[in-house]
């Protein structure tokens, strides 16, 4: 059995030692374009490689894709982060959950699972060629595949946001859904914001009215705009509707999201009796940071000088709508640090999710990103990848 893998990302190399593990005959080859493999997972999570999330129900889990979560529950139940988890264990990867359910590994360098990887490939006798850029992909009377100038049995296509190898696909008649990128950050100009790259707020609600979308969690302030978990996850739910406004639209935020509006203005009220003899700007409300409470202040229009005790019922209402619904308007995005995600990829409805084969071209399997497949950050990515990677190698070194 001569089985082709086409991309050395974390789905390609997952699906090759799978194949190569469950079946010794099996003679597994990774063509990789770039001159290294799994750099993607060598850069992932700032370096030390978010491998996976501690999210162990799988009706769970499906719930952090926007495309994809209906396929998904299946193969998470045959293949989750529970069994990533051990799979890295028995090579001996012990990885470690922090507080927000990301994990891992206890090493914090990502080297630690590309080692793991390559060391696992090349025990199961997996070869791996580099700056191997495939031409050629064409499917074989007998049911085998033609790559480049080799036949083989099958051909699993794990090559992420490959558009050459998508227009290939799309010429063996798969639909490829018109990629756009998810995981980014917000761009804005906002003079609220200026000089304040660092501030952050444990939890704020976003929402862009008047397109239904909306998220919640950590809000980052960069040197750009706006980041952090609330932003991504945002722009990976909305990947679409904001490619199709040109990222130029108008978000709003609640910066004290752990506060309903009716507590907030019960809060700033408390504030007032409790300290009415202290100025309004060095007294900050609702455990907001005292550099965005500064701005937020100013641009109530309150004066500097003001006090609790003195503010009037139009400047409170003006203190709490800054607050709960301050508006900003984002001009542009800006990619996640390097992990570019995207949102597109061969149609979910011509692949079989038990196996990951495309119901188009018999023995031709796909995983990972060259799937329409993409979820927020936190580890959810690479267990697809990982997920599909297992399931396919499983199918192509076991089926007949």
């Amino acid at each position: 059995m001569n089985i082709a893998i086409i991309g050395g990302g974390a789905a390609g190399f997952f699906g090759a030692i799978t194949a190569a593990e469950s079946n010794p005959s099996c003679r597994v080859t990774i063509f990789e374009r770039g001159k290294n493999v799994l750099e993607k997972v060598r850069i992932s999570g700032g370096g030390r490689c978010n491998v996976t999330h501690a999210c162990f129900d799988a009706r769970e889990l499906v719930k952090n894709y926007p495309r994809g979560h209906r396929e998904l529950l299946g193969p998470f139940l045959q293949f989750g982060p529970e069994q990533t988890v051990q799979w890295f264990a028995r090579r001996g990867v012990a990885l470690k959950t922090e507080s927000d359910g990301r994990m891992f590994p206890v090493t914090d360098s990502s080297q630690t699972i590309v080692d793991c990887l390559e060391r696992s490939a090349f025990r199961a006798g997996v070869q791996v060629r580099t700056g191997a850029r495939v031409e050629t992909l064409e499917p074989l009377p007998g049911g085998g595949w033609r790559v480049g100038t080799e036949t083989f049995d099958k051909v699993m296509v794990a090559s992420g946001s490959n558009p050459a190898i998508w227009e290939k696909l799309r010429q063996l008649g798969h639909q490829i859904v018109p990629p756009v990128p998810s995981l980014f950050t917000f761009n804005t100009k906002d003079t609220r914001l200026r000089d304040l790259s660092g501030v952050s707020v444990p939890l704020a609600q976003l929402r862009i009215p008047g397109a239904k979308l909306s998220a919640q969690g950590p809000l980052l302030v960069t040197h750009w705009g706006l980041s952090g978990p609330a932003v991504l996850r945002l722009s990976a739910v909305g990947a679409r509707e904001l490619a199709a406004m040109e990222y130029k639209f108008t978000l709003e935020v609640q910066f004290a999201g752990h506060l309903h509006p009716d507590e907030l203005a019960e809060a700033l009220q408390q504030m007032r009796l409790e300290h009415g003899k202290k100025q309004v700007i060095n007294q900050a409300a609702a455990s907001l940071p005292a550099r965005l409470w500064e701005r937020l202040v100013e641009a109530s229009g309150i004066p500097a000088g003001k006090r609790w005790a003195d503010l009037s019922k139009q400047e409170m209402h003006g203190l709490q709508k800054q607050i709960t619904a301050a508006t900003f308007q984002i001009s542009d995005k800006s990619t996640f640090k390097e992990e570019f995600v995207t949102a597109g990829g061969v149609s979910l409805k011509e692949i079989q999710f038990k196996t990951f084969e495309s119901k188009v071209c018999p023995n031709l399997f796909i995983a990972g990103e060259a799937l329409d497949i993409d979820a927020i950050t936190g580890g959810f990515n690479f267990q697809a990848a990982w997920t599909g990677g297992h399931l396919a190698g499983l199918a192509m070194a076991l089926q007949q």
